[in-house]
This record gives structure tokens, C-alpha cells and sequence, in this order.
């Protein structure tokens, strides 16, 4: 990690503030977060948790990867993904999960992988189907605002429910939507805030096979 994390962070957050006209009290309010906490945090007198980092982008209105970034992660944000979390790489993932004492070093793409394989198949039944239609949008509610894969979610959903995709198509499209629904998940969802990263990791996984696929047969 840098060596002037707080000092970049902290500046990041007080130059938030002053451009919303917003002050730490009334952060502290749309947070939750102790005013004297993000007085510490702004004025490189504390580290920010995790937590916190979630909670000033989701109130602060800038993309989860600047906050990360600006904590002292190696996060390469693209110009074209710059209001994407999904920018945030796997390594970052790790590293962050291991330093909040969230997560030991086993996790990793391939379990991921192992986990959507397990859903292809049953992507392509009927009882798969019916679980995707059925429980979906719930889902989908339960977790509203999550993240910006919620968006990649819902597209990959309504293309899922058109009639002409090919069944290699809605294999790869079902999993990650089983994945999403059913799945015990390898980070579990209460690891907040990151605890639908993996979820985040399997749309991109997805939309990494479809590009593939979209290449393979033009």
C-alpha cells in the first residue's frame, strides 16, 4: 500500500465535501459513521475500514474503485469503466478482503469458475428456467443498489428471456444468473461491503465468455 494513503483519501473526502456543500456532521448523518471518526479518517489520523470506504462513495456519489484507489490499492481504473466497480481487479478483491480479516488467501478465480460450472446444465432445464424467472427479480430487490453489476445483471437477464439465443448463449447466461440467485457464495453476502464482489467476478466472468463467444461466431 502507499505510504500517504490517509493523507490522499483524507484530501479525496474533504474535496467531496466542499464541492456537495456538505459538512462531516452531516456525513456523519447519511453514514453513520461518528463525526469524530471521519474527522480522523479526512485528517490522516485514522485508517478507513472497508466499511467505511463503501459508505462515503455510495453517499458521496463517485464509483467505490476511486475511494479504493485513493486508500492505497492498486486499482487500474480505464476511462471507459471509470463509474464501474467492476474495474476492480481480483488481486484488489483479495487484498482487501485478507487486510480486513474477512478472507484467507484460498480464494480464488478458480472457485468461482467451479461454482458456475455446476449451474450450466441446469441453466438449460426447465426447473432452471423457472428458478431464474421465479426468483430473479427478487433477488434482484434484495440486494437493489448493491453495486453496478446489479445493471449487468438485468441485461444479462433480459437477454437470457429472448427467444433466439443459442443454447451455448443461455448456458453461460444461466449460470451466472443461478450463480446470483442460488449460490452459496464464496465471499457471503454479510462480508459487507464486499460481499457480492464474487458476485461482481462472476458478470464479468460472464461477459467475458460472451464477448468470446460474440467473436467465435459473428
Amino acid at each position: 500500500m502507499k505510504n500517504d494513503e490517509e493523507q490522499t483519501l483524507g484530501s479525496l473526502i474533504k474535496t467531496l465535501l466542499r464541492t456537495r456543500s456538505l459538512s462531516m456532521r452531516k456525513l456523519s448523518m447519511l453514514t453513520g459513521i461518528d463525526t469524530a471518526t471521519i474527522s480522523r479518517i479526512a485528517n490522516n489520523k485514522q485508517k478507513a475500514k472497508p466499511s467505511h470506504l463503501q459508505l462515503f462513495a455510495h453517499h458521496l456519489g463517485i464509483p467505490l474503485a476511486k475511494f479504493i484507489q485513493a486508500a492505497g490499492y492498486d486499482v487500474e481504473l480505464h476511462e471507459k469503466n471509470a463509474t464501474s466497480d467492476l474495474s476492480i481487479s481480483i488481486e484488489t478483491i483479495q487484498e482487501i478482503l485478507v487486510s480486513a480479516n474477512h478472507l484467507e488467501h484460498q480464494f480464488n478465480l478458480e472457485q468461482i469458475q467451479h461454482e458456475l460450472t455446476k449451474y450450466e446444465q441446469f441453466a438449460l432445464t426447465k426447473e432452471g428456467e423457472h428458478k431464474i424467472l421465479d426468483e430473479f427479480e427478487q433477488k434482484i430487490d434484495q440486494v437493489r443498489g448493491a453495486g453496478p453489476f446489479i445493471n449487468e445483471l438485468n441485461k444479462m437477464y433480459n437477454r437470457y428471456l429472448e427467444e433466439n439465443i443459442s443454447s451455448e448463449e443461455r448456458t453461460i447466461l444461466g449460470s451466472v444468473l443461478l450463480y446470483f440467485i442460488l449460490s452459496t457464495d464464496i465471499i457471503p453476502d454479510y462480508v459487507f461491503p464486499f460481499g457480492y464482489l464474487d458476485d461482481c467476478l462472476v458478470v464479468q466472468i460472464g461477459l467475458d465468455r460472451l464477448a468470446k463467444l460474440d467473436h467465435k461466431h459473428p
